[in-house]
């Protein structure tokens, strides 16, 4: 698919449409927390182009989240082979379709958040007056707008990169991506199907989230410890806890619950649940204690105070974007490296010595103060 892209380098910019563009098309196919990263990118186009048809096409496992989006009037779905992780992936003969379906659609604007050369491919098929993207891997020649990227910056701010050069004005107001309010609504179905799951509790300690799984087993804390922070809060405050997780996780699960004392209070949620539930037990929760995965950034969408654990990963580039978190981590020389799909071999098949050094007390510590700031200003 990718052999003839030396043609590709003859091609010419697109004639751009002047004004505000009618038609926008987004792409951002990967996992959830890619897609939470750029929801200030995507308000920002709605602001600058408020009278826009705004269609965003992702992964068909943020379907649910993405109809959430405040300003987007379309969702399509498309799962790229390489991508997919579970869910069944497209083939060329699909991918050629939705080409042609976007061009017959003739927009105007495309803006494409993935820094992959095959998604800009896509978006080049898409026919798009002006494609606007980052040119990785030689990507460049099949965009109109060739943004470079920052690897030192927050997804976030990359992304407002993007909007920027389509709009052709700075956005220094809505540029920073640590915001204090919550950017998805999670309707009140989803809610009272959280409140059944959470079911009723006489214990009226605030309710602790714990998201034991890291994603990726160079990014996971010991479940164990988990379990002793959980320990710890519910004797101290009496919390009650809720585990989430999806049935992938379910191992992890039960090795923390295994390492729970018997008289501690909690709530098993991990399993099916979709996401729109998920975000609705995190918005729910008074902390969310997590390392660095999608759930981490759903906290983030729903205004949830995070403790958040780093170890590989850089939270300057991947950080939640809340003011109301807390990352945990310690320094060592060698990180973050950020060697997440290909670590180290020293760091492969036991917790790597960036997250081993991470002791509980520090993380219950973390969860203790942001109770506490949360009591005294009257936000908890």
């Amino acid at each position: 698919m990718l052999a003839p892209l030396a043609g590709f380098r003859r091609l010419r910019p697109g004639r751009r449409p002047p004004g505000e563009p009618r038609t926008i098309l987004l792409l951002r196919l990967e996992r959830i927390g890619d897609l939470l990263m750029t929801l200030g990118a995507m308000r920002a186009i709605r602001f600058c182009a408020p009278r826009a048809q705004i269609t965003l096409v992702v992964g068909s496992w943020n379907e649910a989240v993405a109809r959430l989006i405040p300003g987007i009037d379309h969702v399509e779905m498309l799962d790229m082979p390489w991508l997919a992780r579970g869910a069944r992936p497209v083939g060329l003969a699909h991918l050629l379709g939705a080409g042609r379906r976007w061009r017959r659609r003739r927009f105007d604007l495309a803006v494409n958040f993935e820094g992959d050369i095959r998604s800009n491919v896509l978006v080049w098929f898409s026919g798009a007056a002006r494609r606007v993207g980052f040119g990785m891997a030689g990507g460049g020649p099949l965009l109109t707008d060739c943004v470079p990227y920052d690897p030192s910056a927050h997804v976030a701010a990359n992304a407002m990169r993007l909007v920027e050069r389509s709009f052709g004005a700075p956005l220094a107001a809505l540029a920073e991506p640590r915001e204090e309010s919550a950017r998805l609504s999670v309707p009140a179905e989803a809610h009272a199907r959280a409140a059944d799951l959470l079911g009723r509790d006489p214990i009226r300690g605030p309710l602790i989230g714990i998201h034991a799984s890291g994603g990726r087993e160079i990014k996971q804390w010991a479940p164990a410890r988990f379990a002793e922070v959980a320990a710890r809060l519910a004797r101290s405050h009496a919390a009650r806890i809720v585990l989430t997780g999806s049935a992938a996780d379910r191992a992890l699960v039960d090795r923390l619950k295994a390492a729970l004392p018997a008289e501690v209070p909690f709530r098993d949620l991990a399993g099916d649940h979709d996401l729109v539930t998920l975000a609705a037990v995190i918005e729910r929760s008074n902390v969310f204690v997590t390392s660095d995965t999608g759930p981490m950034h759903l906290a983030a969408a729903v205004g949830t105070p995070i403790v958040a654990l780093f170890g590989p990963s850089d939270p300057r580039r991947w950080g939640p974007l809340a003011a109301d978190s807390r990352i945990i981590r310690i320094d060592l020389p060698c990180s973050p490296c950020n060697r997440i799909r290909r670590p180290p071999d020293r760091c492969v098949g036991h917790v790597p010595d960036c997250l081993a050094g991470i002791d509980a007390a520090r993380v219950y510590d973390a969860v203790v103060a942001t109770l506490e700031e949360r009591r005294s200003t009257g936000t908890g």
